[in-house]
């Protein structure tokens, strides 16, 4: 396994009600919600359980509806937020044909009743059969039917038929149909897998079917391409796994990977007779379908002593959520008497990937001498490696490295916070976006020893999630409401703060530019609520609001001027929350390599730059105010491939100065490493003297009107004179330049609030960047001039 670059992790410290133990069970993924029905330990199970990876907490949904009795060795696949079971056994000898759906959205079960096939009966009662979904239809093969009517007189036959089920789209299906196939079908079997895999250069659907039990265990490879309904044996390279059933199979990428089931037990190397001993296995295997080569992760003789990895098992359920493969439960039993059979109760996790790159590093806000930075998550990761690189000079950290760093102290706490998820229900996937940043004492950032934290056996536990724990252990039927309902805020962000303006070029921002920062990050200094209707909800991020003396377009001075701005002047090339065309990241996109990133020289117009860490962060936010300085001997080695994290520890640090411009990448880490860095974000701190940005911003409608009030700014910098609010505008320039918004002063005054009528909101542009949305800014003026701007994106 070590050789093979594997990392498998035991889930461990889960919260919520967790399903017990048991064999049989099927599982599907609806983003980061791996779904759990049916399987058997002492009776069959009838629960749904959900487990959400992110939160690390296992919940049971309050389901109604047609609810299915309990059922193992049944058909389970997904369809968006829909599911479909079909068949397995309710109970000893007692098989089904019938199919339900499940509508992942509000919990609810309806049974299905589909057209028989106009060329032969529908499929009989049956369990242990594939059930595979592609487009709009799934294929149903084979399984294990009783042959005798008396479910006590188990006469087993095993089948090899084939059909189609069309489906509806959203819900329903429309009926069976056995479809015309070409070539040899698979033989009888049950208990084996199928997957369907469409390759991205030749775009024919593939369906293989892998191994199963036809009294006994097979390992033979079948191939449907769907498109002509061909079946045919492809040759394989590589060593072919063992005869296996009760085995499972997922799709990632390009690979199959295979992983435990009943295999026989083996004699001085030779494989046992057909009568003889069958065991569970551990091994783990992939197929390559681009090449058709099997490559052996794990083999039987690998199987775990030390609990790195997971132990044998058969009719346990495997799920892929994104790169990574979840394994849970299963019966462990090493020979064929049952007597001798347990089940596990383990839960496991293997990175098969890197992640991809993060989004942009967003801010939230600026001082003097710090950022709130943000950028979207990742699923399935365990960190994020933040970096920063400036053009100012950066003093050495030559000689003696500095003593070591208490961990509180790597970062400045304050405002650093947890991710919280609202109650929601599976209304809209993606999920509404709700989630809010609550204060917390408990930093954001990893511990020191960077390799004891990426290899933890546990998933990173969000702080803080007590909290919301029981609305999220159990969805209620009161949090199944409508899409518009669920996407209405119960707070909103006070500003985040970004640079002030002055008028050096570098700072003369194009405020049309401006990226989007996600309106799901709430900062954590404020609890404002917003008053919203049914449909519309509003959120606050911060824009710049350049000092009028600077900016490079016309100067607002009256409700019909419009600020512009030159995207063609130094700014814009260096624009906040923009890719930097002059910076050179020197990432690699190799997936295969665990090896963590080299620290890269960014080359640019002016001289090389070095890129620091900032520091490993288990959530996507960070404040910053200190970034690590390297000593000679490692920047001498910042260009080779094989450097390594340091240990922060031994590392002196450097305060972020004022005035200054930085830029900033960030890099997903999961259990293969490191993955590439997110394009290139660049921001400056704020200059002294200049007020913050207005706060607690409220927007409430009226028939005719929208009443938009706000706070002064927490450190206004002396007195304010006057604000002034903007409204983004239809205009013939954003036609030219999409990114480039612009604005029209509705409103100039010391009041804290104004209206903003009909005929205005009539000429709003509506920003479709994220979710659609009118976009207004609010910003102070004392006596050195304007400061940044509040945005608010009003979600319509």
């Amino acid at each position: 396994a070590a050789a093979a670059g594997l990392s498998w992790r035991r889930v461990s410290s889960f919260t919520g009600p967790v399903p017990r133990s048991r064999h049989g069970h099927r599982a599907v993924a609806i983003r980061e919600l791996v779904i759990i029905f049916g399987g058997g330990n002492e009776g069959i199970a009838d629960e749904l359980h959900v487990y959400n990876t992110a939160t690390n907490q296992w919940f049971l949904p309050a389901v109604r509806g047609d609810i299915p009795p309990g059922c193992a060795a049944h058909g389970f696949v997904c369809d968006g937020t829909r599911i479909l079971v079909f068949g397995g056994m309710v109970e000893y000898g007692r098989y089904s044909n019938d199919l339900y759906e499940l509508q992942a959205s509000r919990w609810l079960w309806k049974k299905v009743k589909p057209q028989a096939s106009s060329t032969g009966s529908p499929p009989c009662p049956r369990l242990g059969h594939s059930f595979s979904l592609y487009g709009n239809k799934c294929y149903l093969f084979g399984g294990l039917a009783n042959e005798s009517e008396d479910s006590n007189n188990n006469v087993p036959r095993y089948l090899n038929d084939f059909y189609e089920l069309e489906l509806q789209h959203g819900s329903g299906v429309v009926g069976w149909s056995i479809p015309v196939t070409k070539g040899i079908l698979p033989s009888p079997r049950e208990s084996h897998t199928a997957i369907v895999y469409c390759r991205k250069d030749v775009g024919s659907p593939k369906m293989y079917i892998f191994g199963g039990m036809c009294g006994c265990r097979l390992n033979d490879l079948w191939e449907l391409d769907i498109e002509t309904m061909t079946w045919s044996r492809p040759e394989t390279k590589g060593t072919v796994p063992l005869p296996r059933s009760l085995h499972t199979a997922n799709v990632i990428g390009n690979k199959m990977y295979v992983f435990g089931g009943w295999v026989p037990q083996s004699a001085g190397g030779e494989i046992s007779s057909h009568d003889g001993e069958w065991k569970c296995t551990g091994s783990f295997s992939y197929l390559n379908l681009d090449t058709t080569e099997w490559i052996g992760l794990i083999s039987d003789c690998q199987e775990d002593k030390s609990n790195l990895l997971p132990g044998p098992r058969a009719g346990h359920c495997a799920v892929a959520v994104g790169t990574r493969l979840y394994i849970w439960s299963g019966r462990d039993g090493y020979r064929k008497a049952w007597n001798n059979q347990v089940c596990c109760k383990d839960l496991w996790y293997l990175d098969t990937e890197k992640p991809p790159a993060p989004s942009q590093v967003q801010l939230i806000r600026a001082t003097t001498n710090s950022f709130q930075v943000k950028w979207d998550e990742v699923p399935t990761v365990e960190g994020y490696l933040l970096q920063l690189h400036s053009d100012s000079p950066v003093p050495s950290a030559a000689g003696t490295p500095g003593a070591g760093v208490p961990e509180a102290s790597l970062l400045t706490c304050q405002g650093a916070s947890s991710l919280h998820q609202s109650p929601q229900s599976l209304t809209s996937l993606p999920y509404p976006e709700m989630k809010v940043d609550h204060p917390s004492q408990t930093n954001n950032v990893i511990p020191n020893n960077v390799q004891v934290s990426l290899s933890s056996n546990s998933l990173l536990k969000i702080e803080g999630k007590e909290k919301v724990a029981a609305p999220e252990n159990k969805i209620t039927q009161e949090a199944m409401k409508s899409h518009a309902d669920a996407t209405g805020f119960k707070e909103s962000n006070a500003p985040s703060l970004l640079p002030v303006c002055t008028s050096s070029p570098q700072t003369s921002a194009n405020v049309g530019e401006l990226h989007d920062l996600d309106k799901r990050t709430v900062n954590p200094d404020a609890s404002v609520c917003s008053t919203v209707s049914s449909t519309q909800t509003m959120v606050t991020q911060q824009a710049v609001k350049p000092e009028s003396s600077s900016t490079n377009g016309a100067v607002v001075k009256d409700e019909t001027s419009l600020t512009t701005f030159n995207s063609k002047s130094e700014a814009a090339e260096a624009a906040f929350i923009t890719p930097s065309t002059r910076v050179n990241t020197g990432q690699t996109n190799d997936t295969h390599s665990s090896k963590t990133p080299p620290r890269q020289m960014a080359t640019g117009k002016t001289r090389d730059r070095q890129w620091y860490d900032v520091g490993i962060f288990k959530n996507n936010t960070a404040m910053v105010s200190q970034f690590y300085l390297l000593p000679e001997e490692t920047l001498s080695m910042s260009n080779k491939e094989n450097a390594d994290v340091p240990d922060y520890r031994l590392l002196k640090k450097q305060d972020l100065f004022p005035g200054t411009v930085y830029r900033f990448r960030v890099a997903a880490i999961n259990g293969c490493g490191v993955g590439p860095f997110s394009k290139v974000s660049e921001f400056k701190t704020c200059i002294p003297g200049f007020p913050g940005a207005p706060s607690t911003v409220k927007i409430s409608k009226s028939v005719d009107c929208i009443h938009l009030s706000w706070e002064p700014p927490a450190s206004p910098s002396g007195n304010i004179l006057e604000y002034s609010a903007y409204l983004a505008i239809r205009s013939t320039q954003l036609q030219e330049n999409p990114n480039q918004l612009v604005f029209m002063r509705i409103y100039c005054g010391l009041k804290t609030s104004c209206i903003v009528t009909a005929t205005q909101l009539s000429n709003a542009h509506v920003d479709y960047t994220s979710r659609p949305a009118i976009v207004f800014r609010i910003s102070a003026k004392n006596e050195r001039g304007y400061g940044p701007a509040t945005q608010v994106r009003w979600l319509q």
